[in-house]
C-alpha cells in the first residue's frame, strides 16, 4: 500500500521549454518511480485563466504540456493525471476554504504584494490589474493539494508560502468541522536546476530568452549558437562559473561528461566546440523524447483520452471526499440531524492561539494564529532564526510589551482586541503550566 500523496502540477499558459523540462518536468517523472509514493499530476488550466485571456492559447499548452510529460516518460497507468477542470469538485472546495481563508492572510501573498509594489512604484492605483483571480490564487492552490490529501508537494522556495497557507486553511476548516483535511508539507526542491536562458539570465518567456525544448533539431542548433559568451578567444582559458553554457551542458551531463568540459574550457576550447558539444548533449536525450512528443501532438484524441482517464481516477477519490466535506459544514439533506457528538459537546473544543516559525527565501519569520487558525499577527524577516526564537519565546509567555519593543519587526494582522485575547490566554497557559 502506497502510503506517502505527492501533487504537482503546471500551469498551462506556455509552450515548455529546457528550462521547464530540467526544473519540473524531468524531475517529476523521476519521482514517480518511487514505489512507495502515490503521484497526482495536473495540468493546471484554471491557475491559467488568472493570467492569459486566449482561449486557443489555453487549449494549446494543455496539449504540448501533456504531451511532453507523456513523451518524457510519466506513466499515467502508474499516476493519477489529470486536467484540474475535469475535476468539479475543486472549484467546490475552493469555495468552502475561500470562507475560512482570512483577507489579511491573502494580503501577504506573493504575486499580489508584487502587483502592488508595482502598481505603487508606477503611482498608478493600488488596485490596478489586480483581478479578483489573483487575489485568489492561494485559496484556488490550496484547494488543489486538500481536495487528494497530498503529504508532500515539491516546490522551490519561492512556493513556501502558499503551502503555508493551504495549512492555515485547512487548520481552520478542520477545527470548526472536524479533522478532514490533511495539513501537507513543501518539499523543498534543492536540488532542482534553474537553467539561464540565452542571455545568461534565467530562462524565462519574460525575458524572451528560452531554448526550445521539442522545436525542431535546426532550432536547437541554431538557439544555441546564439548563446551569448565572452570575448575570449580560443586557446585563452575561460571560466565555467558565469558561463550559462557550462550551467546548461552541467544539467544534461554526467558527472565525468561535466568534468571533461571544464577541463576543456581550461584548456582554451572555441566557443564554436563548446556549443556544437551542448547541442550533441541535449540533442542525445531530447531526440527519443522528440519523436514521442510528435505523435502524441499528431493525435489530441489520445491524449484527450489520457486526460479523461485519469479525470475519472482522480474522481472516484474527490467524489466521496467531497461528499464527506459537504455532510462536515451542514449541506445535507434536511432529514438528517446533528452528529451526537456534536450536539452533546456544543462543538469543537476550544484550541489555544499557536505560535509558528518557518524559513522563506533565505529569511525568517514567524506568526501568532489564534484557535481557530486565524492570523493575529505577522512577523517582518529576520536574518538569524535566534533573533526569531528569542521574541516566539517571549510571545508564548504571553509577553505583551513585545509588541512594543519590537513594533518595526511585527505586523499585527487582526483588531488589537483579539490580538490582546491571545496573548493573555498565552500569559494563562504559561502561567499555569503542562497540564
Amino acid at each position: 500500500m502506497k502510503s506517502l500523496r505527492v501533487l504537482t502540477g503546471i500551469t498551462t499558459s506556455g509552450t515548455p521549454h529546457l528550462g521547464n523540462y530540467v526544473g519540473a518536468i524531468r524531475p517529476s517523472v523521476q519521482a514517480s518511480l518511487r514505489s512507495e509514493v502515490q503521484s497526482f499530476y495536473f495540468l493546471a488550466d484554471y491557475h491559467a485563466l488568472i493570467k492569459v485571456g486566449e482561449p486557443e492559447r489555453i487549449q494549446q499548452s494543455t496539449l504540448e504540456i501533456a504531451a511532453t510529460w507523456l513523451a518524457a516518460g510519466l506513466d499515467p497507468e502508474r499516476v493519477t493525471f489529470y486536467r484540474q477542470s475535469d475535476i468539479p469538485e475543486i472549484p467546490e472546495l475552493t469555495w468552502f476554504l475561500t470562507c475560512m481563508a482570512g483577507k489579511g492572510l491573502l494580503n501577504r501573498a506573493h504575486a499580489y504584494k508584487a502587483q502592488l509594489d508595482k502598481n505603487l512604484a508606477a503611482g498608478a492605483d493600488p488596485d490596478h490589474d489586480v483581478s479578483a483571480g489573483l487575489f485568489m490564487y492561494p485559496v484556488l492552490m490550496a484547494a488543489d493539494i486538500l481536495m487528494f490529501k497530498a503529504h508532500q508537494v515539491p516546490v522551490g522556495r519561492d512556493q513556501i508560502q502558499h503551502i503555508e497557507m493551504a495549512r492555515d486553511m485547512a487548520a481552520s476548516f478542520n477545527h470548526l468541522y472536524g479533522p478532514h483535511l490533511v495539513l501537507p508539507e513543501a518539499a523543498i526542491e534543492e536540488q532542482v536546476a534553474t537553467l539561464p536562458g540565452l542571455d545568461g539570465r534565467k530562462m524565462s518567456k519574460s525575458y524572451d530568452n528560452t531554448i526550445a525544448l521539442f522545436g525542431p533539431t535546426q532550432t536547437l542548433r541554431k538557439q544555441i549558437a546564439s548563446m551569448v559568451t565572452d570575448s575570449r578567444k580560443p586557446g585563452e582559458p575561460k571560466a565555467t562559473e558565469g558561463s550559462a553554457l557550462f550551467e546548461i551542458y552541467r544539467a544534461f551531463a554526467t558527472a565525468e561528461e561535466t568534468r571533461a568540459l571544464a577541463q576543456a574550457y581550461a584548456h582554451g576550447i572555441a566557443w564554436a566546440d563548446a556549443k556544437q558539444m551542448l547541442y550533441e548533449r541535449i540533442e542525445r536525450e531530447v531526440a527519443p523524447m522528440r519523436e514521442s512528443y510528435e505523435r502524441l501532438m499528431a493525435d489530441p484524441g489520445r491524449i484527450e483520452d489520457i486526460l479523461r482517464a485519469g479525470a475519472d481516477k482522480a474522481r472516484r477519490l474527490s467524489t466521496p471526499f467531497m461528499h464527506e466535506l459537504r455532510q462536515a459544514v451542514g449541506l445535507r439533506r434536511l432529514g438528517q440531524s446533528l452528529k451526537p457528538a456534536q450536539a452533546q459537546t456544543g462543538g469543537p473544543k476550544a484550541l489555544l492561539p499557536g505560535l509558528k516559525q518557518y524559513r522563506e527565501e533565505g529569511k525568517f519569520y514567524f506568526k501568532l494564529v489564534d484557535g481557530q487558525g486565524q492570523l493575529l499577527l505577522q512577523s517582518r524577516a529576520f536574518d538569524s532564526p535566534r533573533a526569531a526564537g528569542e521574541l516566539v519565546a517571549r510571545l508564548k509567555q504571553g509577553d505583551d510589551s513585545v509588541l512594543l519593543e519590537y513594533a518595526e519587526c511585527l505586523e499585527p494582522v487582526s483588531a488589537p482586541q483579539a490580538l490582546a485575547q491571545a496573548l493573555q490566554a498565552l500569559r494563562e497557559a504559561a502561567e499555569a503550566g503542562p497540564t
